[in-house]
């Protein structure tokens, strides 16, 4: 089983609402997950990101693979930088 972090959409018609889950990579993107490790709000200005930093670096530890929104998601979020 290979699991990603991914964005989960939610939120009415043209007002989205993203959940940032870890989920197996061949479950529907709104579907099964096995956790959720954050929240993304692109309506706002600026953008509001809530994360779950010690969840997040668990499941990357354990193999989890990031798509590259969530990847650029945390960059701007300074995830890497605390890591370091």
């Amino acid at each position: 089983m290979s699991v990603k972090i991914r964005l989960a959409r939610h939120g009415a018609k043209k007002r989205p609402f993203y959940r940032i889950v870890v989920a197996d990579s061949k479950s529907p993107r709104d579907g099964r997950l096995l956790e959720n490790v954050g929240t993304y709000n692109p309506v706002l200005d600026p953008a509001e990101v809530v994360l779950k930093t010690e969840r997040i670096k668990y499941w990357i530890d354990k193999g989890a693979i990031l798509t590259d929104t969530v990847k650029s998601l945390l960059k701007k979020e300074g995830f890497f930088a605390k890591l370091a």
